[in-house]
């Protein structure tokens, strides 16, 4: 089977739910010689993409999204075997902290994107969800961090995105971090307006952003 049609085939089944057959395609794909990353990226993580555009439209329902969402579950236990070995021979391009801000508890595209930064090269600290903004730029300096990484799902959680950086300004140390905004509402307009260094659409637009930006900072560029 075409790699482009192996793809479309792992999308579908994300989207479907087919959590049982998923697992068999994704093991023949790897088998195949398909690069896990790409996989990950333009296979499973694009039908829960579209998925999630569906339910926040109202073209979808909860238990699509949970059906989709153990599809995706199911594909990664194949998948990150992969990854993992893949990370092997690759060298450490910086440290990024990884959050979803407060009063959000979504999860899925952080998730995902920490997996593809690990793969290209990046140590990531994930904080998890609903975390506050001092306690992020907390973590940052405690980690000597290279970037800080913001996810905001939903529209009446983007502030928080725009007052981390407030507050990077006001402790006198937005020069120290890089910080990067992504999630479903956000997009490259917003980052301009908030001051942030920049938005990744996909997880791999963010892996090229990071590596872009650390390398300016370091020099390397």
């Amino acid at each position: 089977m075409e790699t482009e049609l192996v793809f479309d085939n792992l999308c579908r089944m994300v989207i479907e739910g087919d959590f049982a057959g998923i697992q068999e395609v994704s093991r023949q794909a790897l088998t195949d010689g398909i690069d896990p990353l790409a996989i990950l990226e333009k296979g499973i993580s694009r039908g829960m993409e579209i998925v999630g555009k569906k339910f926040e439209a109202g073209d979808a329902f909860l238990p699509e999204l949970l059906l989709a969402a153990d599809a995706f579950s199911s594909a990664m236990k194949v998948v990150t075997p992969a990854l993992e070995a893949s990370r092997q021979n690759v060298r450490n391009l910086g440290k990024i902290i990884l959050a979803t801000v407060k009063g959000d508890v979504h999860d899925l595209g952080k998730n995902i994107l920490a997996k593809v930064l690990e793969t290209n090269g990046f140590e990531v600290v994930d904080l998890g969800v609903n975390q506050s903004n001092l306690s992020i730029v907390e973590r940052a300096r405690e980690q000597n961090a290279d970037v800080i990484g913001l996810s905001a799902v939903m529209t009446t959680t983007m502030p928080y995105q725009k007052e981390l950086i407030d507050i990077l300004v006001e402790m006198g140390i937005r020069d120290r971090f890089i910080v990067l905004v992504g999630g479903g509402p956000v997009n490259q307009r917003w980052a301009e307006k908030i001051g942030a260094d920049g938005y990744g659409r996909t997880a791999m637009d963010a892996v090229a952003i990071a590596t872009q930006k650390i390398g300016q900072k370091q020099g390397r560029m």
